[in-house]
């Protein structure tokens, strides 16, 4: 336990020292935003890495996905490599580093609204990003949290507090460039973590092909290709969070401060062999809650005789994972949710000051007062967020789903459509986000918790559609 303590506070205090080293070169919004768009390959990979895979993946998605899906739920790790990450830098690296550095902009929301020549816009989708960014951090939060309370035995409003301080610490002081700097040991610390996860958990399972016939013994399904949960909902899935990093700010404000055309080239290869090594194993170790977890082994991760979703990955780490191992993992999670939450409070804060605040209360707004308010409304939507998470709400793995799937249906098809379509306008762009936004959140309401996937889905496919089609009422001019 001692050794969990020292690692966890020499981690700290490295990660305090680089954001004092970032925050001496963060001298404009410009530089807490963007790092001065000069940000290189390497420190951009980890940190679009980082920011894409969080306590959410390994606390929350990877135990209710593997308990659900069993293996087919690699599936879901096969996309998020090759679609979410190899797919965004090819298609969208270059294009987005062209666009922003043409139209002089540095937020989605004012792309958008220069795009499109749209004011209202900027002001809906920069609403929609503090709204439905809350959940997400607060999702982020509990994650982290339930593992500190489980692996420290210390209570979880406790953590939250620490967790909610240092991050604000963190970020305040240095931006963007404390987040990409620190990234790459983040990077590092998930890919040390994952590999002595993976191999623990093949030792303990006694070899692959025990582990497999243990999960056919469970269920035949659990070692098929589509899992007892059948086809539609690992599908949904899949495209949910593959398709939806395509839209997602927080993602995608990677490539608006990188350095160059050179930098996305070598930054796609290292952030797509990172999210396989990352996704591949969370999954897979997820699919082995089956085996390792029961209810009367494991009463924590169960109620009743049914799982606990959200706990049944902390139980598995405790099972799997030797004590004297499990501070590295420890520090893989915290890692991971430690730049996702940078990202998400950075990308918020940004659409208060920049968007709303700069774009339509004070439009004289100096840089000096608009770095200081940055850093302000980071601070601010830490507290929000913590709030939200000291309520527990029931499944963090829904929360996720909601706000991914809302913002996605929010951006993806102006987005998509503007970059490379000169002949869409702004009534497509409007009808898309504000349609995708209202028919994801019906379908939510309507279908209930178990099919957010689906509902995330089908408002994301109606964002793209809906594009093309009412641009055929506007000008065609844009």
């Amino acid at each position: 336990m001692l050794a969990r303590y020292i690692a966890v506070f020499a981690y700290a205090v490295l990660v305090i020292v680089v954001a004092i080293l970032g925050s001496r070169k963060t001298k404009s919004f410009s530089d807490f935003l963007l790092a001065g768009g000069k940000v290189g390959p390497w420190m951009t990979a980890f940190s679009y890495g980082t920011a894409y895979f969080s306590a959410v993946l390994f606390i929350g998605f990877a135990g209710k996905i593997g308990w659900a899906f069993g293996l087919s739920g690699l599936w879901i790790a096969i996309g998020n490599t090759f679609l979410g990450t190899l797919g965004v830098w090819i298609l969208l690296g270059n294009k987005i580093k062209q666009e922003t550095g043409r139209l002089h902009v540095q937020t989605m929301p004012e792309l958008l609204e220069a795009r499109y020549n749209c004011s209202f816009l900027k002001i809906f989708t920069s609403a929609a990003i503090f709204i439905f960014f809350i959940p997400y951090t607060a999702a982020v939060f509990m994650g982290l949290s339930y593992l500190f309370e489980i692996t420290f035995q210390m209570p979880y409003m406790y953590v939250l507090l620490f967790m909610g301080i240092f991050t604000g610490i963190y970020l305040v002081l240095g931006g963007y460039k404390s987040m990409a700097m620190i990234d790459v040991v983040f990077g590092m610390i998930m890919t040390i973590g994952v590999f002595i996860l993976l191999a623990c958990t093949i030792s303990k399972g006694g070899g692959l092909p025990n582990i497999f016939t243990a999960l056919k013994s469970i269920n035949p399904k659990l070692a098929a290709p589509i899992g007892p949960s059948g086809f539609i909902p690992l599908f949904s899935l899949v495209f949910l969070t593959s398709i939806a990093p395509f839209a997602m700010p927080q993602l995608l404000q990677k490539f608006y401060a990188i350095k160059d055309k050179r930098s996305v080239r070598v930054g796609m290869w290292a952030s797509t062999v990172f999210a396989l090594i990352v996704t591949g194993t969370a999954y897979f170790t997820g699919a082995l809650s089956r085996i390792f977890l029961t209810p009367t082994a494991n009463p924590n991760a169960f109620i009743n005789g049914k799982p606990v979703f959200d706990a049944l990955m902390p139980e598995l780490l405790v099972t799997v994972i030797p004590s004297a191992l499990t501070v590295v993992i420890l520090l893989l999670i915290l890692a991971a949710s430690m730049s996702t939450l940078a990202s998400l409070v950075l990308i918020s804060s940004s659409s208060i000051t920049k968007d709303l605040y700069k774009g339509y209360l004070n439009k004289n707004a100096s840089d000096k007062s608009l770095t200081k308010l940055v850093r302000i409304g980071s601070a601010f939507f830490i507290i929000i967020s913590m709030l939200l998470a000291m309520q527990k709400p029931a499944v963090i793995v829904t929360i996720l789903s909601i706000s991914w799937g809302a913002i996605a249906s929010v951006f993806l098809g102006p987005f998509i459509w503007g970059l490379f379509n000169k002949k869409v306008n702004k009534a497509g762009a409007i009808t898309a986000s504000i349609g995708g936004l209202i028919i994801c959140l019906i379908l939510f309401f309507t279908w209930g918790a178990q099919m957010v996937p689906q509902a995330g889905s089908v408002g994301m496919l109606s964002s793209l559609a809906l594009v093309p089609i009412f641009s055929l009422f506007g000008k065609k001019k844009n």
